[in-house]
């Protein structure tokens, strides 16, 4: 029994330390975003995956309602940009590639419908860099393709935190 015991002290303790550390580094759960306008519309024509993820996000953890017709949005949320690059970072002695950098550049404004703008044109970029090799040409196209989807979500995040930080013009 005491052995049950000393190991349930040491499991708490370690669970109260882990706490503690969290806490102090300033770590918290992600609530509900708010913004300072009521509805948004999402215009993204050249990429609809990122819009339906960035329309779920904005409903599931936003205070602003998503619309379908900018007539009836405070605020439009234009992406005229949405783009996936590959470079080579580095090549074997034989020339081989060994590995690769994905980039995704995400181009965005808010304005409203006088075209004032809440947030002016900017771009969110993202990279992440894998290793090749020619013995697992498919094992990394699946890797490729995970580390796409996962920039993706970041990339929704990152607009979902900025829609945070918009301002309606003075």
């Amino acid at each position: 029994m005491k052995r049950t015991r000393s190991t349930a002290a040491r499991a708490m303790v370690a669970a109260a330390v882990a706490v503690l550390a969290l806490a102090a580094c300033g770590f918290h759960l992600r609530g509900e975003a708010t913004y300072t306008f009521a509805t948004i519309y999402v215009n993204a024509p050249g990429a609809p995956v990122l819009a339906i993820e960035l329309k779920r996000a904005l409903n599931a953890t936003g205070s602003a309602k998503v619309v379908d017709d900018p007539k009836n949005a405070q605020v439009t949320l234009d992406i005229p940009l949405v783009a996936d690059d590959k470079e080579v970072l580095s090549i074997s002695g034989a020339g081989a590639v060994e590995e690769y950098a994905l980039i995704k550049r995400v181009g965005f404004r808010l304005h409203d419908a006088d075209g004032n703008d809440w947030l002016p044109p900017a771009e969110i970029s993202l990279r992440r860099s894998y290793t090749f090799s020619e013995s697992e040409v498919l094992a990394r196209g699946t890797q490729e393709e995970r580390l796409l989807k996962e920039m993706q979500t970041d990339a929704v995040q990152q607009l979902i935190r900025r829609l945070q930080a918009a301002k309606k013009p003075a």
